[in-house]
């Protein structure tokens, strides 16, 4: 299956075991002839954002508890801001993945994002990066799934049951679904 192209979702079949990516939801933002490159969207990290916020001096103006997310394996000290809309006066240098859904990295967007977050906002420590062909072997495989990168996926399923929602709005039964060859 080497017919997908990002911006898309893949989402972890039972048989990937890789603990970095069990039961994960990825925002596969860019692929092509250099690999691949996404964010975990499902697995809250071990920081609050709060928490990160006061470490860099920077204003937090949301809820005290939200958690920053794993974004993936790599650069953990990396962060990502996904956010929908914001108002009109807030300029920030995010570009859009796809409709509805923004991605930025400068420090500039997260101060601004930081002291008021949108109401569709996510901040992500780390991401996921595949060699060239890696991820097209493993989707050979069937250790993924693609799904249409939505915002009400992104912004409002709990975290906790994004992976089951995403496999059911595909029609598939997560019940049903059988661990097969340990792919990692």
């Amino acid at each position: 299956m080497d017919d997908f192209a990002a911006p898309t979702l893949i989402i972890a079949m039972p048989q990937l075991t890789d603990p970095n990516f069990r039961h994960t939801v990825v925002l596969l933002i860019e692929k092509n002839d250099e690999g691949a490159f996404g964010v975990v969207i499902n697995r809250p990290g071990e920081s609050k954002i709060a928490e990160l916020c006061s470490g860099l001096n920077v204003e937090w103006g949301g809820d005290r508890t939200a958690p920053a997310l794993y974004g993936g394996p790599v650069g953990s000290h990396q962060g990502f801001l996904l956010h929908g809309q914001i108002p009109d006066d807030v300029t920030v240098g995010s570009r859009e993945v796809t409709p509805g859904i923004r991605i930025a990295s400068d420090m500039e967007t997260f101060r601004t994002l930081c002291r008021r977050p949108p109401l569709e906002f996510r901040i992500l420590l780390g991401y996921a990066g595949w060699a060239p062909g890696q991820l097209e072997s493993e989707m050979r495989s069937g250790a993924w799934l693609t799904a249409d990168a939505t915002t009400e996926l992104a912004f409002h399923t709990p975290l906790e049951s994004m992976w089951e929602r995403s496999l059911r709005g595909l029609g598939i039964d997560p019940s049903m679904l059988v661990a097969g060859g340990g792919m990692h």
